[in-house]
């Protein structure tokens, strides 16, 4: 006779915890806009109103018309919009293009602590879905407050082990969160949701070789995020099968995209306080269209220069005080970084940026145009900033940065902050996110087209995803 197995009890048969992706996939498929804190809708809101400025001025730039221009080659006639643009493409490609345009200047927010820039992907893959499917502004609005959460959680899980690795993580995390919000408009079924997060992991890479060479491939990390979470969560609506543990699996994407670094996982993070902690609320907005680990930097110089008068003839020398963690992104090799031969080379270097800020006093636009690329007083000036370690930096929950300025009559003038502009207490206010998105749009639309782009942003809830589509259109 076979051995009698003894029934299964308590103590005999533990329940399988749920999967990560398991649990996201409940939470997604169940979150209401009630279930949304008020002022988390009201922050998402700006936060879609600063991207939209972002994504108009990009227009103006010459990568956005190349980027159609590729595109076209292979786009056939469709109805969702571009914003900034008098075209009409099919859902995907709208989102692709959108998506470079949301990031590639640069100018989009950042989750210090994530080091991630969620909403560039998760605002134009819920709007050219939410357009397509003809759905509310109020189901746009969750679905993009989704698309935020999730990316920026993994990238707080992922706590900086994917960029030692050569991975952009923005263009990873985007993926998932995309996935999750392009799901919840699919109103997919948990296991569903599930599934699309597991085509997720398949498609997410986002290489950050453009850091040799100041290419163009960063710009389209978080338009190919969204391309891939609308493509994952489609997928998954067919019924067709995706893993159940992407994230922690044996070859998940955080053993993967992180190899010898993975003790720095937390993996936690994905799920700990999930629907109680909404993460959008620590989410930056940029005051500087440059690399977000060099605001606190060019805030130091700006300082030092406004409160001193200097001149810049008489620098000796500037030390840009960073954490080390951000050498490689934005300080070396010193000597490409000195002189870029590119503005989205000039976006990623400490060296060039420090320069202009005591040459022009201030950054801006036109301090990356090609006529201050090539300032013999910038170029000059950007020989003599070396960067150091700043033993007080409080990375990655703020990007601390800091300057040392030596004179030639041997003064040495000190400026540090601690918390970058745009995050945590020194948050944008709504009238400062407001003023930028003003000061980016009217660079290629009037005032009062402007104006009813902020009134149908700022009220985008109470209208069609059509509508919102309609107006960020030309």
């Amino acid at each position: 006779m076979p051995a009698q197995t003894a029934p299964e009890t308590a103590e005999t048969a533990a329940t399988p915890l749920p999967s990560i992706s398991q649990q996201i996939a409940a939470f997604a498929a169940g979150l209401t806009p009630d279930a949304i804190p008020a002022d988390v809708r009201e922050n998402a809101k700006l936060h879609v109103l600063d991207v939209c400025g972002t994504a108009l001025a990009a227009t103006r730039f010459d990568f956005a018309q190349h980027a159609l221009a590729g595109i076209s080659n292979i786009s056939e006639a469709g109805n969702n919009s571009v914003i900034g643009m008098n075209v009409r493409l099919p859902m995907r490609d709208a989102v692709l293009i959108n998506g470079i345009l949301a990031h590639g200047l640069d100018f989009d927010d950042t989750h210090p602590g994530a080091i991630v820039h969620p909403t560039a992907s998760a605002f134009p893959c819920a709007l050219g879905l939410a357009e397509q499917r003809d759905a509310s502004g109020a189901d746009l609005l969750l679905a993009y407050i989704l698309g935020v959460e999730i990316a920026t959680r993994l990238g707080v899980a992922a706590n900086g082990a994917m960029l030692p690795q050569g991975f952009h993580t923005t263009g990873i995390a985007g993926h998932f969160g995309c996935a999750v919000a392009a799901g919840k408009l699919f109103n997919l079924s948990p296991q569903r949701l599930q599934y699309a997060q597991g085509f997720a992991g398949s498609t997410a890479s986002a290489i950050a070789e453009h850091r040799a060479d100041g290419a163009w491939n960063k710009r389209l990390h978080p338009a190919w995020a969204g391309v891939g979470g609308i493509t994952a969560a489609a997928l998954a609506s067919g019924g067709f099968v995706g893993t159940r543990k992407v994230y922690e699996g044996v070859d998940g994407i955080f053993r993967s995209h992180t190899g010898t670094h993975f003790s720095k996982v937390d993996m936690d993070a994905m799920t700990r306080r999930l629907g109680e902690e909404w993460l959008l609320n620590e989410v930056a907005i940029k005051p500087f269209p440059i690399c977000h680990f060099l605001h606190a930097c060019a805030d130091a110089a700006l300082a030092v220069h406004r409160r001193h008068k200097v001149n810049p003839d008489d620098i000796v020398r500037v030390r840009a005080l960073l954490h080390p963690g951000t050498f490689h992104s934005i300080a070396e090799p010193a000597e490409m970084r000195r002189r870029p031969t590119s503005d989205y080379m000039a976006k990623f270097s400490v060296q060039f940026v420090l320069a202009a800020c005591f040459v022009r006093g201030k950054f801006g636009f036109a301090e990356l145009e090609t006529e201050a690329l090539n300032d013999p007083a910038i170029l000059a000036l950007a020989q003599k900033v070396d960067h150091e370690a700043d033993p007080d930096s409080a990375f990655p929950k703020y990007f601390s940065g800091g300057v040392v300025v030596t004179m030639k009559d041997g003064r040495e003038l000190v400026h540090m902050e601690k918390i970058n502009r745009g995050a945590g207490e020194r948050a944008l206010s709504a009238e400062d996110i407001s003023e930028k998105f003003f000061d980016n749009a009217t660079l290629v639309v009037s005032k009062p087209k402007a104006e009813r782009i902020r009134d149908a942003v700022l009220a985008m809830d109470r209208h069609s995803a059509r509508d919102l589509g309609r107006i960020l259109a030309l």
